[in-house]
């Protein structure tokens, strides 16, 4: 196991490789994780979430070759904008994700068991921080894109992020007691646990959303002045995404009936 790109990190299952793209930032912390994974005795590898269109990120995929399948988490540009070049550095490898925009030479992703380079792969669909969303889950590891970072909480990518169906995901979740292997930042031990920490954090802030708007917050803008007032200006973009999800949420809620989309 070994991490290329950065300090070794433990934690990684024997058949799984870290290549970390070199674009960190806010929103990425220390750059995408790209995963490799070779099964022992395998020919073939598979690579999760190629990352950004960088020469040096991918020429290091590559030297992963041979390489059966690319599977992609969700479709924002730091985890799938390098996909079609790697696939072209490895004779058309075919790229896999359940938006078929971001498919090539393959059908999308669909819930269920996935075969690929002698690895049996859960597909989760997992929508929230995007429509698009899925971890991939081995017997001993949660693949988990931007679902669940390693560090910090993620954002709800509104209007294409949907706050109910984060909750239910991350609901889903803490079914799997697994090492978290996260599209950006550090291994972590227990997936499950994480999970039940998100859930309790959105809560948390859902509660104070409804306690700005009780003193006459009415707009995004306003509730994140009360709510997020130490955030750091550079990511108070996403801060307005969430709170705008954060907002949908709660107006469904308090429709009657079967408009009542989210008990959570």
């Amino acid at each position: 196991m070994r991490d290329v790109g950065g300090a070794a990190q433990e934690g990684l299952p024997g058949w799984v490789t870290l290549v970390r793209a070199p674009n960190p930032g806010p929103m990425t912390l220390d750059g995408t994780n790209t995963w490799v994974l070779r099964a022992p005795g395998a020919a073939d590898a598979v690579v999760i979430d190629p990352g950004p269109q960088d020469d040096g990120h991918l020429a290091a995929l590559a030297e992963h070759a041979p390489v059966s399948t690319i599977l992609i988490t969700h479709g924002h540009h730091d985890h799938v904008e390098g996909a079609a070049k790697l696939s072209r550095l490895l004779g058309g490898a075919p790229v896999r994700a359940a938006d078929p925009r971001h498919c090539l030479n393959a059908e999308p992703l669909v819930p269920g068991r996935l075969a690929a380079a002698g690895l049996e792969l859960e597909v989760l669909a997992t929508p929230g921080h995007t429509a698009d969303s899925v971890c991939f889950v081995t017997e001993d590891a949660v693949f988990t894109g931007d679902t669940i970072l390693g560090r910090g909480t993620t954002v709800v990518a509104y209007p294409d992020g949907d706050l109910g169906a984060y909750l239910d995901s991350l609901g889903v979740l803490t079914a799997y007691p697994l090492a978290l292997l996260p599209g950006h930042g550090p291994v972590g031990e227990d997936t499950a646990g994480v999970a039940r920490a998100y859930l309790a954090h959105r809560r948390e802030r859902l509660a104070q959303v409804r306690a700005a708007i009780a003193q006459g917050a009415d707009t995004a803008e306003a509730i994140v002045d009360a709510v997020y007032s130490d955030i750091d200006p550079k990511v108070r973009f996403a801060a307005e995404m969430s709170t705008r999800a954060q907002l949908d949420y709660l107006r469904r809620e308090s429709q009657p009936g079967t408009q009542q989309l989210d008990p959570l």
